[in-house]
């Protein structure tokens, strides 16, 4: 049975498998570091990680910022990133309702925008953003690695 919910402190060790996936590497290491920032992100009220449960077993996930702004009649704008479906899971609709449940998210938080980034280079990549609602040709995008 699938559940579309925000992730619990209890999460942390499934969601950094999950995240393996999108990084290509083995688990993630779960240190001290991992868990304070995991701390800090289950208490931050703008930080949403959302996550898509199928019997007891974490498929998919994306984070949702809410970043508080003075420009727009002050409304704030969402960003969401570190969107990934496990690979043995993936055509099913798990990203979808969570990416789902962040334009959610932003829009109860009256959200005048979404923006999400993306390294993927690839077409069908673009195409399932752009079937959802997002434009590539809307902005553009620089980034800068520090």
């Amino acid at each position: 049975m699938l559940t579309i919910r925000e992730a619990q402190a209890a999460d942390l060790d499934r969601l950094l498998e999950l995240y393996s996936v999108l990084f290509g590497k083995s688990i993630l290491e779960k240190n001290e570091e991992t868990v304070r920032i995991w701390n800090h992100i289950m208490t931050d009220s703008m930080h949403h990680v959302i996550v898509a449960e199928d019997d007891g077993k974490l498929v998919s996930t994306c984070t949702c910022v809410i970043i508080p702004n003075l420009t727009y009649d002050q409304r704030p704008y969402a960003v969401v990133e570190n969107i990934v479906t496990h690979s043995d899971h993936r055509a099913r609709g798990y990203a979808t309702a969570c990416l789902q449940q962040a334009q959610r998210v932003a829009e109860a938080a009256n959200c005048y925008k979404i923006s999400l980034a993306t390294q993927s280079k690839l077409e069908s990549t673009h195409k399932f953003y752009e079937k959802l609602g997002y434009d590539k040709d809307d902005m553009t995008a620089f980034t800068q690695w520090l």
